[in-house]
């Protein structure tokens, strides 16, 4: 009995089909003692099927092996590509602002991660870097301004938080257009 317990044991280690029993080197000895039981002896061979038996080897390699699947393509963080580099002043604008419509037609509200820019096509991400702290964000291009000669963007409410300018209303900052 004490065999069959070690044959049950080790086949559902092997399959993994079973929980892991402890096994100790007695357990390897046949009944009479005689002569130990050789562990691989244990293991059980895979079965050709009649199909298998009655085809082609080149067949049963096709019946065999699962259809190749097109792994799909891994899904790369694909670091944008820096276009252009400006470096200039740049201001906020908020409450006096909320509810009206940009340049690009958008309705202006508290919060927006969006900028206005004398010439960046609408849509453009701009990757605004604050020099005074180091703070930086991506912000999209969604109106026309600054209207203020030296000042390179005019950044919308969330933006200018974020890059921590609401205080100050103005700052030192560097734009890095985003492919």
């Amino acid at each position: 009995m004490r065999v069959l317990l070690t044959v049950a044991t080790l086949s559902g280690a092997i399959s993994g089909s079973a929980a892991l029993l402890p096994v100790v080197a007695s357990d390897f000895l046949a009944v009479d003692g005689a002569e130990p039981l050789d562990p691989l002896d244990l293991v059980v061979e895979p079965q050709v099927s009649e199909l298998q038996a009655t085809l082609s080897p080149l067949e049963v390699k096709q019946v065999d092996a699962p259809p190749a699947a097109e792994l799909p393509k891994p899904k790369l963080k694909v670091v944008p590509e820096v276009v252009k580099v400006i470096t200039g002043e740049a201001s906020w604008y908020g409450p006096g602002f909320y509810g009206n419509r940009t340049a690009n037609g958008e309705v202006y509200q508290p919060g927006t991660m969006t900028a206005a820019h004398r010439t960046l096509p609408f849509g453009t991400k701009v990757r605004v870097t604050n020099l005074w702290n180091g703070r930086s964000a991506v912000i999209r291009i969604n109106d026309r301004g600054p209207f203020v000669y030296h000042r390179v963007i005019d950044l919308g409410h969330g933006a200018a938080s974020d890059l921590g300018l609401t205080a100050s209303g103005i700052a030192q900052v560097k734009l890095e257009v985003l492919r």
